[in-house]
């Protein structure tokens, strides 16, 4: 006989469905291995400040928001944190939240604070009644199903998939007794029995547990929290629909899923846990308020912040390189990925006649690009937008047409064989007649003897069909945002970048986070294309844009693994510029070996520069790069500011001029593209380095593909999101120091504060500091910070002499 949970009156599916939309949204997205991209795991919490975002994932997942107290501590006592910045950061903090004193604060940083628990769910309940972890068994029995569900192409037997996750999940475990098995009493017919569509499983299953309107948002997080990276691969799907004005039911269906569980549960051991359960649901519908833990691991992270803030305004204030006039030996744009401001200043250093330059890798080319025989089109671009223009490599006439299509062809025939290779009716037979004829490749691969590093695509440049008013417009928009519309040099290279490894399901992470986790190469060459294109270039000089004739263009690609530099001189075949080319062939030689022996110190076991050749190609190396861990500040400046000062890799530079900038057009676009995707990166290696529980993608030694969309650890479990450990720790210490990000501005703050007032989704990232703001003067000091509110407070400049490290 079952008990009555709560006599809570039934809500409308309307006000339930919302509940489980804003959950949804409180989840962040999860790109497919493909194309991994970094996510701002705290998407859902930016509204809010990090001691409430704290108090909301204690209750949702367990997790601090923060390193242990031991690691402020340590900072403490080694003076890294001073007592000024613990003063300004407590006098920062809400009156309301903060301690009382300096000594306060100091006091509690010394002692450590109490793991957070995440509140029960009723699988959490009849784990403690019964002693069987269904919390656990749950997980499993989900993940059997979404592995199958979500599989882009790796299952041999595809999974039938019906409208949605809900209703294909239910023809799925109405046939499935392992649940049974393990002690779920009727679980299948439960399932039968339940509701045929999302919503009304989804009231359903409310009305069961008896959840108030005010325990709805609070419960739902809670629930697709506990479902992994699996919740976020349903919220990749519903951003990727939102993108083109569509919409997606999946990440609600795991919900209803994860629901139903709860509610059969219920009613297996009511009798149980009938008596604790309306206590614990009433605990979600309390209103959400940080204690003091909360606030004082916020001011003890605000204080890390700070000091680090504080050596970067020494760096900032010390001498400047005046701008040269002279034309350029060479000009060469790079990506402002932090992993290049290590390769521009060595580069920098070889002449001073050479000028670097730092935008956004895709070039501002938001393009759908399909490679030479494939048929996949990849979205080169910034995930926050959609591709505008389509492009593909080859096809440019009846010859290259039907290579291409041969080619493709012949991809389809080796993916059939790879199948067959794996198909369970063929794959013990295929390895015991062909093994052998591999041995000498496997044993070649894992002593790193794969041959030359991986080296981006050398199909035909992208070609693609735009009107002359088009391309001159593109090509107008990309050189202001560059401000780069004067005072060209010879030769121009215009650098994507790509990570050339093997062995890596994470490889595409490595690659340019601008082009959607593709290689910056396509879109250098676009662009090149259409600088060089003599149409182009008497268009733009009706705009004011004069580019002189004996200027040459050249998209190249830089291997952030090796630091080893390809030109795609053939695309622009010019014997006038040989001698220019081979100079810059040499300087980047040379920048190269430079950079391969700064990183090196970094990397372990790569005591000398040579030993970084060898990562890309080693299948057994757990860290062939750093990739953009150590993160720290974005600059948007012009370069002289920057010039000659040892950013040690921390930065992301984005050259800037205010003054060239009329109506702030290319200010507005900095700060809501480039310096929102800069904080996802940013926030991704944070979540990755204080919450690798949740945040994490786990061990890369225990890690398995599934369905070729993700990872999980071991041979099952919950898809795991985030960065691997091997990441952000190299086995003895954390190589990334998690802070939020500190972006610096060269412009006049009305203008600043007038971007953020248009744009509230990226002001509120200001307002609750999971960024920070500064203007830096005429100077180049870091003379004003945002307060919040649209308000700036100014900064005494203290000179001193310290380093960034």
């Amino acid at each position: 006989m079952l008990m009555t949970i709560s006599k809570a009156p039934l809500l409308p599916p309307d006000l339930i469905l919302e509940a489980a939309n804003r959950a949804a949204r409180a989840i962040p997205p999860l790109w497919p291995l493909a194309s991994s991209v970094a996510v701002n795991p705290f998407l859902g919490q930016t509204g809010e400040p990090l001691a409430a975002a704290a108090a909301r994932l204690k209750r949702a997942a367990g997790v601090r928001l923060t390193m242990p107290r031991s690691w402020f501590a340590e900072r403490l006592r080694s003076g890294e944190i001073t007592d000024m910045d613990l003063t300004e950061a407590l006098t920062a903090a809400p009156a309301s939240s903060r301690p009382g004193s300096l000594a306060e604060l100091k006091a509690a940083a010394l002692l450590e604070a109490p793991q957070p628990s995440a509140l029960p769910t009723v699988a959490d309940l009849a784990k403690e009644a019964s002693g069987i972890d269904w919390p656990a068994f749950t997980a499993e029995r989900i993940s059997h199903w979404a592995a199958a569900y979500f599989d882009q192409g790796q299952a041999l037997w595809a999974n039938p998939k019906a409208r949605c996750a809900y209703e294909t999940w239910r023809a799925f475990a109405i046939h499935d007794l392992t649940p049974e098995i393990s002690g779920l009493k009727g679980f299948a017919r439960t399932v039968a029995d339940a509701p045929e569509t999302v919503e009304a499983a989804l009231a359903a299953s409310v009305a069961r547990l008896g959840l108030t309107e005010a325990a709805l948002e609070g419960y739902f997080h809670r629930l697709l929290t506990s479902l992994g990276g699996w919740a976020q691969a349903a919220r990749y799907k519903l951003w990727q629909a939102e993108l083109t004005g569509k919409t997606d039911k999946d990440i609600t269906g795991l919900l209803a899923v994860r629901l139903t569980w709860d509610a059969a549960l219920l009613d297996q051991y009511c009798e149980t846990i009938g008596m604790k359960w309306p206590a614990s649901a009433s605990a979600y519908a309390e209103p959400l308020v940080p204690d003091s833990d909360d606030a004082i691991d916020a001011i003890l992270q605000e204080a890390a912040e700070r000091a680090a803030q504080r050596k970067l305004a020494a760096l900032f204030a010390g001498s400047l390189t005046p701008p040269d006039t002279s034309r350029p030996a060479l000009q060469m744009a790079f990506c402002i990925d932090v992993r290049s401001e290590v390769f521009r200043r060595a580069l920098e250093s070889l002449d001073p006649g050479i000028k670097t330059l730092g935008f956004a890798g895709f070039f501002g080319l938001g393009i759908g690009h399909r490679r030479f025989a494939s048929d996949v089109v990849e979205a080169r671009l910034p995930v926050l937008l959609s591709p505008g223009v389509f492009t593909c490599s080859g096809e440019t006439d009846p010859e290259t047409r039907e290579a291409d299509l041969s080619a493709r062809i012949n991809a389809r025939a080796k993916r059939a064989w790879g199948r067959f290779k794996l198909a369970a009716i063929s794959s013990f037979a295929f390895v015991e007649a062909t093994g052998p004829f591999y041995a000498a490749k496997l044993v070649r691969g894992a002593l790193g003897q794969t041959g030359k590093p991986v080296k981006s695509d050398p199909a035909p440049r992208p070609a693609t069909a735009l009107s002359p008013e088009t391309r001159v417009a593109m090509a107008g928009k990309v050189l202001r945002a560059m401000s780069l519309t004067s005072g060209f040099s010879r030769l121009v290279l215009l650098a994507g970048h790509g990570a050339g490894v093997v062995n890596n399901p994470h490889a595409s992470a490595l690659q340019c986070g601008a082009c959607g986790g593709y290689a910056g190469d396509v879109n250098a060459r676009l662009l090149a294309s259409l600088l060089n294109d003599s149409e182009v270039r008497s268009g733009l000089a009706a705009l004011g844009i004069v580019i002189p004739e004996d200027t040459l263009f050249l998209g190249a690609l830089h291997d952030t693994v090796t630091d080893t530099v390809t030109i795609y001189d053939a695309d622009h075949p010019s014997s006038e510029h040989a001698e220019d080319l081979a100079q810059a062939q040499n300087w980047l030689r040379t920048a190269g070996g430079l950079t391969r022996a700064e990183r090196s110190a970094r990397l372990p076991r790569a005591a000398r520069g040579q030993d970084v050749l060898h990562r890309a190609r080693d299948w057994a190396e757990l860290r062939p790069e750093w990739a953009l861990a150590g993160c720290q500040t974005f600059v948007a400046a012009p370069r002289f500011r920057t010039a000659g000062k040892n950013l040690s890799g921390r930065a992301f530079l984005h050259d800037y001029d205010w003054q060239r900038d009329e109506g702030f057009g290319v200010l507005e676009l900095i700060l809501t593209a480039p310096v929102v995707v800069a904080s996802w990166i940013s926030l991704q290696y944070y979540g990755s380095a204080v919450a690798p529980g949740i945040f994490g993608a786990g061990n890369k030694l225990l890690h398995n593909v599934t369905g070729g969309f993700g990872v999980v650890e071991g041979n099952g479990g919950l898809l795991r999101a985030g960065l691997p450990w091997q990441s952000v720790h190299d086995g003895e210490r954390l190589m990334h120091e998690p802070l939020r990000l500190s972006v610096l501005i060269e412009a006049p703050r009305e203008a600043i504060t007038g971007v953020l007032e248009r744009h509230p989704e990226v002001r509120q990232l200001f307002d609750n500091r999971w960024l920070h703001l500064f203007a830096l003067d005429e100077q180049g000091r870091m003379a004003w910070r945002y307060s919040g509110d649209l308000e700036w407070e100014y900064k005494e400049q203290t000179i001193q002499e310290e380093v960034l490290l």
